[in-house]
């Protein structure tokens, strides 16, 4: 202590000191909600004030700043727009599920529009919140001195509602934050009169009853999570708006969404679909309108472009926009004076306890009130049979004191019972008031009884909880508007995709890209083609492959490995771009290792197999479900022997026959069952047996039923020819194969064999980029010993490296 009587303190206990008390008012005094009522201080403050200034539902609005100016006058010491913000929130459908102010006037909007000044707006109950407020004078709870002592106010509201579950609470503490979810009334009303008949239940069991969250905004809300969030108190729950696609009057896809999440601003979702458009992220949009009303609260119409997919652009919305997003479910209360999280079913356990007080409390009061009456009409009875004494005794005395002490005295009343006789009027004197009386009197005697034996029978005690919850469900209760159902935890990228066909382009240097189908123009057969991509003079295309966005591509190298990446992650490149270097999208590939063949599948679920063809004339095939699990480092697919390499891969499927081709025309067709299916890992048998200087160049394969089809084989030098599959006879593998094309110095050699069925299209690739399209129908039909007609038209120094046969059903 110094001279000044100033006591020095260490400031850091100081400091921690005021914090805790500061943080505990917080807590306990402003942002979270008493489990037993649901509600917070300030709430619970309006709720008194409006009762006290009798604003119940059935009388006339009263102005918004009087409901304020009284609360903050008497229980609530707080700013004016504190409260008025508060009491607003308790009057918007949008926030809570059941309202407990009924407002009149503008009181906001879903788009975030501040409700007008309190002195413009009016406010009552609702039937709900009465609810809340009801026996609230029957000594059902504490009061406790408000701010200055001159009045008093509850410490909690008797709530024979759940509020807590249906109107949930929202609100940010020191160090702690509470985030509950409204709920169905009817769902809640239903797990308390579960848990009544079953203290024991399991949250299984409960959950039959209550199914998960209602917001009153509506939505959807995915099933998982919620039981974690019920088990344990806390959980991130996913919500989407709801939405419906459909057909617009100009014939337009247009995405109508009806009810958003769960406080989402409706602008703010407005803005940010806008935003997403314009950062290319939803590229379909071609135009978006609010058309909410009054009589519907949330439309919205999102119209897309001519040929735009619905399904896709409403994934990219949940994906890029708050039409999906998280509810954080934090279920932290004011338990006992203190936070608490807790799970569902002890949330009800304390409003059943809380419950249980308020009805106990109420009996206690009721059957006193009753027995005060009862002992009040015992004596005006006693009286009433003794009236001419009783005006006798009355008429002989000189004061009301005296007479009242004669009345004790001569009849054995109490004071009160005398007093009562002394303050009757003489009309109850009559015959029929007494008979009225005695009613009254035999009336009250029963209610004493049931009173007494609510208080003497647990059972009885429940019952008349159960009566009381079953009683708000049917005058209250009503249908879900929110929809749980299985939603996906998240978008997928796929999901954000269109499904369309892709032409995916290979260079000898490396480079590749993928280009829309329709972006190579259809040409006549002979035309000199279209450029396939601007390349080096030293680079040359080597191979093109079609595929879905969806598909798995992959890529086998020659020597025996296999990766895969999905066709959407490629970089796509318009028709003239160089694209990306294969060894930028596979990290795993070696330096003396090269792509020899590629293929799109749709998965690796699906039933068949590959099949591998080797430039040494070794057939494989393994079944396709073996190669599930590739990694970025790659896969062995096949093992090859020493200067072989692997030169296509296919699919295969039961009845197909294999026709392996030879750069000097040479063809071998025989049935792929003759080849088992084995391990990734192994090498395979002979399929052909190659003459000296030969090699295989190409595989085909051709359904053991198709001998209408044909097999298409395009020349090094441009030259092309279709020969009908039952001019090559099936045999036995490892044979030297029958005489395909003529190859000759104007022919060069065979390039590739393909089967086709005649109606497809044909793409041509050069060595120095060239492309053509043209009919496969516009190639001449001749033997196998023929040379072929011109296809592409091959320049000086360039030549075919590769064709590729387009499927019509291939077509975007």
């Amino acid at each position: 202590m110094t001279g000044t009587g100033i006591q020095p303190v260490d400031i850091t206990n100081e400091v921690k000191t005021n914090f805790i008390n500061y943080a505990m008012n917080v807590i306990v005094d402003r942002a979270l909600p008493d489990v037993r009522d649901g509600m917070k201080p300030v709430q619970r403050r309006i709720m008194y004030a409006m009762l006290q200034e009798g604003l119940m539902s059935n009388v006339k609005h009263a102005k918004s700043a009087s409901v304020v100016g009284e609360v903050m006058k008497r229980y609530h010491p707080h700013g004016d727009s504190a409260i008025y913000d508060a009491m607003v929130r308790m009057g918007q459908w949008w926030n809570l599920r059941y309202p407990l102010v009924d407002p009149q006037g503008n009181f906001g909007s879903m788009d975030g529009d501040m409700a007008a000044a309190m002195r413009y707006t009016e406010a009552r109950m609702t039937k709900v919140a009465e609810e809340i407020l009801e026996d609230l004078e029957k000594e059902t709870v504490d009061l406790k001195p408000n701010y200055d002592e001159t009045t008093t106010e509850p410490t909690v509201l008797p709530s024979a509602v759940p509020n807590l579950l249906i109107n949930g609470a929202s609100g940010i503490a020191v160090g702690m934050a509470t985030n509950i979810p409204p709920h169905n009334l009817t769902e809640i009303c239903n797990g308390l009169l579960a848990l009544i008949d079953n203290p024991a239940i399991t949250l299984d069991e409960m959950m039959t009853h209550v199914q998960g969250p209602d917001f009153p905004t509506g939505g959807r809300i995915s099933k998982g999570g919620i039981r974690e969030a019920y088990a344990t108190g806390h959980a991130g729950l996913k919500v989407r708006g709801k939405a419906r696609i459909e057909e617009g009057k100009n014939g337009r896809t247009q995405i109508i969404i009806s009810e958003i999440p769960y406080q989402l601003n409706k602008t703010n979702l407005l803005q940010t679909i806008s935003q997403m458009y314009k950062a290319g992220k939803i590229p379909d949009i071609s135009a978006l309108r609010d058309e909410s009303d009054r009589k519907e609260p949330v439309r919205i119409v999102v119209e897309l472009k001519r040929g735009a997919l619905g399904t896709l652009v409403l994934n990219q919305l949940y994906k890029y926009t708050q039409l999906q997003q998280t509810y954080t479910v934090m279920n932290l209360s004011i338990v006992h004076g203190e936070p608490r999280v807790l799970p569902l079913i002890d949330t009800m356990r304390y409003f059943l306890e809380h419950r249980r007080d308020v009805v106990t409390r109420r009996t206690v009061y009721e059957l006193r009130k009753a027995r005060e009456r009862a002992h009040v009409l015992e004596g005006l009875l006693k009286a009433l049979d003794h009236i001419d004494e009783v005006i006798a005794l009355i008429r002989a005395s000189n004061t009301g004191a005296e007479a009242r002490d004669s009345l004790m005295a001569r009849f054995g009343l109490s004071e009160i019972q005398a007093q009562a006789i002394l303050d009757m009027r003489l009309q109850r004197l009559v015959g029929l008031e007494r008979e009225k009386l005695q009613g009254e009197f035999d009336e009250l005697q029963k209610t004493i009884a049931r009173l007494e034996s609510i208080l003497g029978d647990e059972k009885l005690l429940w019952r008349e909880i159960k009566k009381e919850i079953r009683d708000i469900r049917d005058r209250y209760g009503d249908e879900r508007r929110s929809t749980i159902t299985e939603l996906e935890e998240d978008i997928n990228k796929e999901d954000l995709i269109a499904v369309e066909d892709m032409v995916i382009t290979m260079t000898r240097a490396g480079y590749l890209k993928r280009t829309k189908l329709d972006a190579y123009r259809e040409q006549k057969r002979g035309g000199r083609g279209s450029s396939g991509g601007k390349l080096r003079e030293e680079d040359a295309n080597t191979g093109v492959f079609v595929g879905s966005t969806h598909d798995y591509l992959l890529f086998f190298t020659d020597a025996g490995r296999v990766f895969h990446e999905k066709i959407y992650d490629l970089p796509e490149a318009g028709r003239d771009a160089k694209g990306t270097h294969i060894r930028n999208l596979l990290p795993g590939l070696r330096d003396d290792e090269n792509i020899a063949s590629v293929l799109s599948v749709s998965g690796f679920d699906q039933a068949g197999s590959f099949i591998f063809a080797t430039k040494r004339g070794v057939i494989k095939k393994s079944l396709i479900t073996d190669y599930a699990n590739i990694t970025s480092a790659g896969l062995i697919a096949i093992n090859l022997q020493a200067g072989d390499e692997l030169i296509g891969v296919d699919i295969q499927q039961e009845g197909d026959d294999v026709v392996l081709a030879t750069k000097n025309g040479q063809a071998m067709r025989f049935e792929a069952a003759l080849v088992r299916d084995t391990g990734r890992a192994t090498q395979g048998v002979i399929g052909i047996r190659l003459r000296e200087g030969d090699e295989v160049v190409s595989m085909a394969l051709v359904p053991g039923n198709d001998e209408n089809g044909e097999l298409l084989a395009i020349s090094e030098y441009g030259l092309g020819k279709r020969t009908k599959v039952s001019d090559y006879p099936s045999k036995g593998r490892g044979g030297l194969g029958v005489i395909t094309l003529d190859v000759t110095d104007k022919t060069g050699k065979l390039v590739t064999l393909a089967h086709v069925a005649g109606n497809e299209e044909l793409m041509v690739l050069t060595q120095k980029g060239t492309v053509i399209r043209t009919r496969v129908e516009e190639v001449r039909v001749t033997g196998r010993n023929a040379q072929g007609v011109k296809v592409i038209n091959i320049s000086d120094g360039d030549c075919v490296i590769d064709a590729f046969p387009i499927r019509k059903e291939d077509e975007l």
